[in-house]
């Protein structure tokens, strides 16, 4: 008979002005001991969920992956980024590592991913939002799969609404032009230059040589900074099958502040070397079935 023993360690980070980090690691081990759950990190998959007050989806989220992502997720790290109380594990434990941290000051998109993902010494590397419906499966196995791939930077998998209708995951490069006649005029987008992060798996190698996302977006435009430097750098972007339900909540057309915020990151990109250097190159590029060839 395998045992399983839930063994939970709660830590403090000192050094750390901007957040108190503190972990409730819950780990579920049998009787081969620590050491099959070590080796299992080292090639295994790290997800980083920030909550900004969404407990109910965290919490759903969180119980969907311990049921479904049991074989291929190995860590998740949460980062509660405005004071709310801590998910309730299931009656079992979860089959998962659970980091959950606890910010003093809120932080942006960007950095509290970076801090969350700093050191991981799992093979890939993931971020995903707390609206995201897993539909009853597990999208991570095709998505490591894809990400161990030669050559690729970044997989994502389709995202569908509630009625399972396709949605806009994959964009153009957001020149001014381009924004007007997809917003004034409707026009569709055929071309992927960029994927919104609201699911991501990347090799953790990769992700640690671009230094994750640029910090100086603030909420805005991360992702798409992110998709450029992997474009550039001549990695792909590859979409996989597997399908999760997510809709973008688009607060910039509600919310003064997050429009501010969106006009602010977008000026950003504009200025960015980077930005430049992806209009030149993909200019002429031509792409199919959610893959973006290297240079």
């Amino acid at each position: 008979m395998r045992h399983s023993l839930i063994i939970a360690v709660v830590s403090v980070l000192p050094g750390r002005d901007a957040f108190d980090d503190w972990s409730l690691i819950a780990q579920s081990c049998n009787n081969d001991g620590l050491m099959a759950h070590e080796t299992w990190a080292s090639t295994g998959l790290v997800l980083s969920l920030v909550s900004h007050g969404h407990r109910e989806l965290v919490q759903a989220l969180l119980q969907d992956l311990a049921h479904l992502c049991a074989m291929s997720v190995t860590r998740v790290v949460l980062t509660l980024n405005v004071p709310e109380p801590p998910p309730i594990p299931p009656a079992g434990g979860w089959p998962f590592q659970l980091d959950v941290r606890m910010n003093q000051h809120p932080l942006g998109f960007g950095a509290n991913h970076n801090r969350a993902l700093e050191g991981a010494s799992e093979r890939f590397v993931g971020v995903l939002n707390p609206d995201v419906g897993l539909r009853g499966q597990d999208p991570f196995v095709e998505m490591v799969a894809l990400a161990g791939e030669l050559g690729v930077g970044c997989v994502y998998p389709q995202q569908v609404d509630g009625l399972g209708r396709l949605q806009a995951g994959e964009r153009q490069l957001p020149t001014p032009w381009s924004l007007l006649l997809r917003r004034a005029w409707g026009r569709v987008e055929t071309r992927v230059d960029w994927v919104n992060a609201a699911c991501l798996v990347l090799p953790q190698n990769i992700w640690q040589t671009l230094g994750g996302f640029d910090e100086s977006y603030f909420m805005y435009c991360e992702d798409v900074d992110l998709s450029l430097r992997l474009r550039l750098s001549g990695k792909t972007l590859v979409c996989a099958q597997a399908k999760i339900e997510h809709v973008g909540q688009r607060a910039s057309g509600r919310s003064l502040r997050h429009l501010s915020w969106h006009i602010r990151s977008l000026l950003r990109l504009w200025c960015s070397p980077t930005f430049w250097q992806a209009r030149q190159l993909l200019q002429s590029d031509v792409t199919s079935g959610g893959r973006i060839s290297p240079p």
